[in-house]
């Protein structure tokens, strides 16, 4: 073989072992809990890097409208997994006991609920019990409102009025003195309420997490289709998705780019503050670095499956073993990627 003949046959076996590697990338459609904010950098930065596509997945990332939406599509077969909220996984898993396809959780991403109840100081509100008699107003869907039972009844709170408005208008029915705190994500919240010239010195935050309410807050969910035919697929993904948080908890400001990409009118510093305020109270908590990254553990997801249960007064009983599978869970080295905490 002459050395042209050779350098030929070499280009047209590497064209071919390309294409066989494209053939072979296995496609996930995966769907967002909310917007391309600030913490979607998790999901958008190890897609952005190729981390993705190294591990032979072709993911595509949609933006959501709500963690109730993205169990949904992903029950129904229009997604193949998802970022939703535990809670409302526990509620679709307990009042659709029929369903045939119930999404499962497979990795911990917000330890704890990003849930809180902000009032704004001037109103004398300084502590849950404060909140006694009080109007509070969320959206319907809300997962601080669905959950405040839980908080009300481990802070010893008496009644509350409840108003119900769409998500833009709950941080100014605050702010106009309509209503005299509200439920909602705690980052999410307090950002809105300084875009609406409240300082943050002047906003209470009384986080459900901090105040005797221990419950998960958003977890990749996969279809049981989709782990019954191809568990190293979700692996592979779970992994690749493990290194590009550990970037992003890394470098926050650096991975916003990744957003931008898909969100170019987004407010560059106010996402990354976002993104790091998540990752302050909910990735890197305490909790989760007391039980691992990705991990729950067994006794603290069924005592919020009995609570989902009540607060959100399921159909059923929430099954805490239906809920959560972590047998594809990367390796424990994999897993390590939270940043230092913070002295």
């Amino acid at each position: 073989m002459n050395k042209r003949h050779f350098i030929q046959t070499a280009a047209a076996l590497a064209t071919l072992a390309a294409m066989g590697s494209a053939q072979a990338q296995t496609p996930i459609k995966f769907q967002l809990d909310w917007r391309f904010e600030g913490p979607a950098a998790l999901f958008l930065q190890p897609a952005a890097k190729g981390y993705f596509k190294a591990a032979g997945l072709d993911v595509t990332i949609d933006s959501g409208n709500g963690s109730g939406g993205t169990v949904t599509r992903v029950a129904s077969g229009t997604y193949d997994m998802g970022f939703a909220d535990m809670a409302a996984l526990m509620e679709f898993h307990a009042n659709n006991p029929d369903a045939p396809n119930k999404p499962v959780a497979v990795m911990m991403v917000y330890n704890n609920t990003p849930a809180a109840v902000l009032a704004l100081k001037k109103s004398g509100i300084a502590k849950p019990a404060d909140l006694n008699g009080k109007k509070l107003g969320a959206p319907v869907f809300d997962a601080g409102r669905k959950g405040f039972p839980i908080f009300q009844k481990a802070n010893n709170i008496g009644s509350v009025a409840w108003t119900s408005m769409d998500p833009p208008l709950r941080e100014t029915m605050l702010v106009r003195g309509d209503i005299d705190a509200i439920t909602g994500f705690s980052f999410t919240s307090l950002l809105n309420l300084e875009a609406r010239g409240v300082k943050a010195e002047d906003v209470v935050i009384m986080n459900y997490a901090d105040n005797g309410v221990k419950l998960y807050g958003n977890a990749i969910i996969a279809s049981p289709k989709m782990i019954a035919e191809n568990p190293a697929a979700v692996k592979a993904f779970l992994t690749a998705f493990a290194k590009g948080a550990k970037d992003v908890m890394a470098n926050p400001a650096a991975s916003i780019e990744s957003v931008k990409a898909r969100d170019g009118i987004i407010n560059v510093p106010l996402e990354t503050r976002r993104l790091q305020l998540a990752i302050d109270a909910v990735v890197a908590s305490p909790d989760a670095r007391r039980e691992g990254f990705g991990q729950v553990v067994p006794g603290r997801l069924a005592l919020m499956a009995s609570q989902v249960s009540d607060a959100y007064g399921t159909k059923t009983r929430v099954d805490p073993a239906k809920i959560w599978n972590g047998s594809m869970l990367p390796a424990t080295a994999d897993l390590n990627v939270l940043p230092p905490a913070k002295k």
